[in-house]
């Protein structure tokens, strides 16, 4: 498998902008598009 350079994100570190399709082919932009101070988010990529 591939590795990246991608940063890993410490306590305290903004989340990054990113902008994902959802399912019914609208896009929420985040973390713009969160109205709360808390969030977490999981993701699924198809088959692990």
């Amino acid at each position: 498998m591939a590795q990246t350079a991608t940063p890993k994100l410490d306590m305290g570190d903004p989340f990054p902008p990113m902008t994902i399709s959802l399912l019914d082919g609208t896009h929420l932009a985040l973390p713009a598009d969160l109205n709360t101070d808390f969030t977490v988010v999981l993701g699924y990529r198809g088959k692990w």
